[in-house]
């Protein structure tokens, strides 16, 4: 792909309001450009300075710095200062736009940080896009386009989880994982179609058909995988969901403020106080949940309270984990009625592990009734505030949270789980067809798709500036 972002640009790169501010610039003219407007304290020109080095000086308005300007050599005393920086100097391809970069550390003012990114563009720069450094990086080599989205996942982190996820994608594991699965593709490809370019001989096989049904199982199965990742990773990204649903006027409501430590929802003593779902997120071990305290499920005619029963049930639906929050021995229909949204029977553990949803029985007011209603229930006093602690951590160990390290590949991209899902469309006809007999030259195709399906997620398959600029217009600018 054709490099057409040949200009050099600039941007703010740290966030407003912060005591020290960092102005990026890049390009071909990178240095050429600064040097307009900077005047180092050694006198040394800033086009000649050593790659990775700091330079101490000032910025200076154009007509005040310019060598051409009659003002150059004035005393700096006399001339109108606009900040004391730091310039750090990276050489092409040594930096991390893989370009000629400069890095101006200002103070934090809005004013000076203005003043500098007007100079600059008034000595020849353009304003940065949105993600242009960093699709710069990706269009110079210096990271995949898996990678280059990392980065947009890395700044968005605000839990340990999606900063691993985001830091072991940017690292390159995903990507190793695709250039494996694609170099078994290659292989399965190669010997199909080396076998089409000898097709006279029809009796001549290159390829053990057995093994290459078992190859192209393997390379299914290991899709498969990742792809269903995705659901963890959203869950991680997006915190996991946790839906606090029982009868009206058992203290849900009141859970929800203790877990969040906030007044979030009304608490009342009158049935049906909430009406409509509110949810709020708390960390917990690293992990954001997201809880949702829902409507009292009970029979009722207010039109605006069923409304509130109904979306109960669509959060039971989506929930992860299912705090069921009781104070006495829920009756016959409650029961029946949790365990159809559910798909298992809430009076036998042992069979959620036929549903994807954790249940947690919460005995609430326990203090007033501490007998067990059911086996395996946290009892907790959600007014007192006793026993938080514990119910938190046994939620953490019901969502099932797989343990992530560097190396651990999570899908959490939507644009890598579509293109995974095509790719295991085109693996499964492959399967199908080798296990019916069709012709070589239409299974090579399915293969063929197969592998442009997942070098579209590193950037093997973008050839449009159009593509690339709607996966990077959510980026910041500066990054």
């Amino acid at each position: 792909m054709q490099n057409s972002y040949s200009d050099t640009i600039c941007a703010l790169a740290t966030p407003t309001s912060g005591a020290i501010a960092v102005v990026r610039v890049s390009g071909p003219q990178a240095l050429a450009i600064t040097a307009k407007i900077f005047h180092p304290a050694s006198h040394n020109s800033l086009i000649d300075a050593k790659a990775n080095s700091l330079h101490y000086g000032t910025i200076l308005p154009l007509s005040d710095s310019h060598p051409d300007s009659e003002k150059s050599n004035l005393d700096e005393k006399n001339q109108d200062v606009i900040d004391d920086v730091v310039v750090s100097v990276w050489r092409a391809p040594h930096s991390y736009t893989g370009e000629d970069a400069v890095e101006i550390s200002c103070h934090g003012s809005a004013y000076i940080v203005r003043n500098i990114l007007q100079e600059l563009i008034r000595s020849g720069c353009r304003q940065a896009r949105r993600g242009e450094f960093t699709l710069r990086a990706f269009l110079n080599g210096k990271m995949d386009l898996s990678q280059a989205e990392a980065v947009a996942d890395l700044i968005a982190a605000d839990n340990k989880a999606s900063h691993d996820m985001a830091m072991s994608q940017l690292k390159g594991h995903f990507s190793s994982e695709l250039a494996r699965l694609r170099e078994q593709l290659l292989k399965l490809t190669s010997l199909l179609e080396l076998e089409l370019d000898f097709s006279d001989h029809e009796d001549l096989e290159f390829a053990d058909r057995k093994k290459l049904y078992d190859l192209a199982q393997k390379i299914n199965n290991k899709i498969a995988t990742l792809a269903k990742s995705f659901e963890t990773g959203q869950a991680l990204k997006k915190g996991i969901p946790v839906a606090i649903v029982g009868k009206t006027n058992v203290g849900k409501s009141t859970l929800l403020n203790q877990l969040l430590n906030e007044d979030k929802a009304i608490v009342s003593d009158i049935d049906g106080t909430t009406r409509d779902t509110i949810d709020g997120t708390i960390d917990i071990n690293g992990v954001t949940f997201r809880f949702i305290d829902t409507a009292g499920i009970r029979q009722t005619d207010d039109k605006v309270e069923k409304i509130g029963i109904k979306r109960a049930y669509e959060q039971i639906n989506k929930a992860t984990v299912i705090l069921w929050v009781i104070d006495s021995r829920p009756s016959e229909d409650e029961i029946k009625d949790l365990s159809l949204h559910l798909g298992y029977d809430v009076r036998l553990h042992s069979a959620e592990n036929a549903s994807d949803k954790a249940l947690i029985v919460v005995h609430n007011k326990a203090d007033l009734s501490p007998t067990p209603l059911f086996e395996g229930e946290v009892a907790i006093s959600a007014k007192k505030g006793s026993h938080i602690s514990l119910l938190k951590e046994v939620i953490f160990e019901k969502a099932k949270i797989p343990d992530i390290s560097e190396d651990t590949v999570i899908v959490s991209n939507t644009r890598h789980y579509e293109a995974l899902l095509r790719a295991h469309a085109d693996i499964t006809r492959v399967i199908e067809g080798m296990s019916t007999g069709l012709s070589s030259d239409l299974v090579a195709e399915d293969l063929r798709q197969c592998l442009d399906n997942l070098a579209e997620i590193t950037g093997g398959k973008i050839t449009t500036e159009e593509t690339l600029g709607n996966i990077f217009q959510h980026f910041c600018i500066g990054k």
